[in-house]
């Protein structure tokens, strides 16, 4: 499976998780696989992709994580780590990343992508330091993302052939 099949397979499993949405008006929805019906400021979770339908229909509010303020965090976080250190994200903090972002004005958009390029550069540093000189540990794939995880094994796959072109089968 290539690198973008496993995160459209992650982000459909993202899709369909709940989440909590506040209703703006009075609703009722019968369709084949998903019936809703809610009175106007009711609070209800529904899956994802539900959510998304009705919040660009301005229908409901989606109450979800703030992924602004998780992505300022994460930088924070990151850039106390040292060279070879890597903060925990969730498997799936860039896919929620992006989610969230769809949804915002695209004025706010310039902002995200700069703190977002600025995680992706600091983290992609490590990933290749460590990917160049090591295996991937249990520890260390429990801090990375399911893109980190594929970049690392590509670099240090490609690392170790490399080596072995150069200096034969020897370790």
């Amino acid at each position: 499976m290539n690198i973008s099949e496993l995160i459209q397979v992650h982000s459909i499993g993202y899709r369909l998780q709940d989440v909590k949405v506040n209703f703006v008006y009075d609703l009722k929805i019968e369709a084949p696989t998903v019936t809703v019906e809610s009175k106007q400021g009711e609070i209800m979770s529904v899956s994802r992709w539900v959510a998304e339908v009705l919040s660009a229909e301005k229908l409901v509010q989606v109450q979800d994580t703030d992924m602004v303020v998780a992505l300022k965090q994460a930088v924070m976080k990151e850039n106390v780590q040292g060279d070879f250190d890597l903060s925990t994200l969730e498997l799936d903090f860039y896919i929620k990343v992006n989610s969230f972002t769809q949804r915002l004005p695209q004025e706010d958009h310039d902002k995200i992508e700069s703190m977002l390029n600025s995680l992706i550069r600091k983290r992609q540093g490590k990933i290749i330091r460590l990917a160049d000189s090591s295996k991937m540990t249990s520890d260390l794939a429990k801090k990375l993302t399911i893109e980190e995880r594929t970049l690392f094994d590509y670099i240090h796959n490609n690392s170790t052939e490399f080596k072995k072109q150069i200096l034969g089968d020897k370790n």
